[in-house]
């Protein structure tokens, strides 16, 4: 199989064009970033689907190609990416919308509160993992938001009684 050089060299330039995109932290960048990507994977499946033919369907040679025909799986998995792609755009853009409406800034920063919380979780006290720690959920002492010994107090006492039902009377 031949490779047409252009097509592999512009395929490279939109992917990493994508790439490098993709890495600025204002999301209209990002989008385009992504669009890029997408494209240049088009044009990579192309290029993997062999050379031109006629069309793939019985009957139907051309003078061009003769019997040669075109690999329809190529064709399928592009138009296949090409509506995937639709439907990501949308997506995003609906985002970058509703994040313009929120702050009216296109860039996205770093989340201080998620900072701010692990901070304080990591001077707690309290066990990392929480698969390893044992239950404090209710309680905890209010005052000091300390985790007590006393875990839930659950048990067959806080069961409800069987309800009598239509048989019982």
């Amino acid at each position: 199989m031949e490779a047409n050089l252009m097509l592999l060299l512009a395929t490279a330039a939109l992917i990493s064009s994508g790439v490098y995109l993709m890495l600025d932290r204002a999301m209209t960048k990002m989008l385009l970033g992504i669009l890029l990507i997408g494209n240049g994977a088009n044009l990579l499946i192309l290029q993997a689907g062999g050379p031109a033919g006629s069309p793939p369907v019985m009957g139907r040679e051309t003078e061009q190609y003769g019997e040669q025909i075109a690999d329809p799986l190529a064709q399928a998995m592009i138009l296949t990416a090409i509506v995937i792609a639709m439907a990501m755009t949308a997506f995003i853009l609906t985002l970058a919308y509703r994040q313009y409406r929120y702050r009216t800034a296109d860039v996205i920063e770093d989340d201080a509160e998620d900072a701010a919380i692990k901070a304080i979780a990591a001077t707690a006290n309290r066990p990392g993992a929480a698969a390893s720690a044992p239950d404090y959920d209710a309680t905890s002492d209010p005052s000091t938001g300390k985790a007590t010994k006393e875990g839930d107090a659950f048990g067959p006492q806080f069961f409800e009684k069987p309800v009598k039902g239509a048989q019982d009377d």
